[in-house]
């Protein structure tokens, strides 16, 4: 598609939770993007778009957006993740490129099919990874890259963030295996992310759920994480802390550096130590923000990444081969727990 000289065309299919943070992104980029068409399979939830979106096509039935010739660039799935897979086969089949949520999907067979789907209609599947984008991520990043913490010995991911049962409640999708998954699938999936993209591939997982709500999934679980690099990690996550969001933060120690990214969202540079120095060591105050999101602010730098791989011909699309990465370990993570072993990565199905 011709994109340079024009302005992107997007649509969002979904308009709950998750859909504000791309609004916000989209708004952001006016210059380059235009939100064409919303989609939800709620009319009231429709009907309840605020006079910012009067201009916007609105639909109740993604086919119908689709078939009604708005000339689409992307569309972003911003629906429960259970059916993430089938809306990008359909967006796919009518040649749109899309963007979907974390996680792409539930299931491995699903997430499969959406690559494969992708891949034969020549369209690109983009997967929404917006921790990456953080400056304070991107810093890590960095460093992890230069290899400036010389042996990686210790990592450590914390997510303690509070999901009542009045959140489950919302709706009966919510705490659903099959269309949410639990605080690893749903919550900590970009801190999942982190694990394969930061430090390379997972050799082996162990771990242990619970469940406290009245739901399906877990909301805690502890997870302990060896590399193939050899370096050893560990993950602890609920969504029952009192009594507010407390920590989304990550840890490295190696022999030559130790730094700690923390906050609520990874989003304040807490310690940050090395054994040499590097011009971007003194980014590292303005690399942090405050937030009270724990979405932090990552999908307006995730847009204009996009931004730049179609308009420009630069930057990476984080793709769904991509997306498949953590996906596997999230998968490994669940069939630990189930099984109560250590299992091995790759998975053979």
């Amino acid at each position: 598609m011709d994109t340079k000289y024009k302005k992107l065309r997007i649509g969002v299919v979904g308009c709950g939770r998750i859909s504000q943070r791309h609004f916000e992104a989209i708004e952001k980029h006016k210059d380059a993007l235009e939100l064409v068409s919303i989609c939800d399979s709620d009319q009231n939830v429709i009907n309840s778009m605020g006079e910012e979106f009067n201009s916007v096509k609105k639909y109740t039935n993604l086919e119908h957006m689709l078939k009604s010739s708005l000339d689409l660039d992307l569309i972003s799935i911003c629906t429960p993740s259970g059916i993430h897979s089938e809306q990008v086969k359909i967006c796919s089949s009518y040649n749109v490129n899309v963007i979907t949520e974390k996680p792409m999907s539930t299931r491995w067979q699903d997430a499969l099919d959406m690559v494969a789907s992708c891949d034969l209609n020549n369209v690109d599947l983009h997967v929404v990874k917006q921790n990456r984008f953080n400056a304070t991520i991107q810093l890590l990043k960095r460093a992890v890259d230069e290899k400036r913490f010389g042996k990686i010995h210790l990592v450590s991911i914390n997510v303690f963030w509070t999901r009542p049962q009045a959140y489950y409640d919302q709706a009966e999708w919510r705490g659903t295996w099959e269309f949410d998954g639990g605080a690893f699938m749903n919550h900590a999936s970009h801190y999942v992310d982190l694990l394969t993209w930061l430090f390379g591939p997972v050799k082996e997982v162990q771990s242990i759920t619970s469940t406290y709500r009245d739901i399906q999934v877990e909301d805690t679980g502890v997870l302990n994480i060896l590399w193939r690099n050899g370096a050893v990690g560990s993950m602890a996550v609920s969504m029952l802390t009192y009594p507010k969001n407390l920590e989304g933060s990550i840890t490295i120690i190696g022999d030559k550096g130790t730094a700690k990214i923390g906050g609520v969202a990874v989003n304040k540079i807490l310690e940050w130590n090395f054994e040499d120095s590097m011009d971007y060591d003194k980014d590292i105050e303005s690399a942090s923000y405050d937030t009270t999101s724990v979405y932090g602010k990552g999908h307006i730098a995730y847009y204009a990444n996009l931004i730049e791989y179609y308009k420009n011909n630069r930057g990476s699309i984080i793709s769904g081969r991509e997306g498949l990465k953590s996906l596997e370990v999230l998968i490994a993570i669940y069939l630990s727990a189930r099984d109560r072993k250590t299992v091995s990565l790759p998975l053979s199905f």
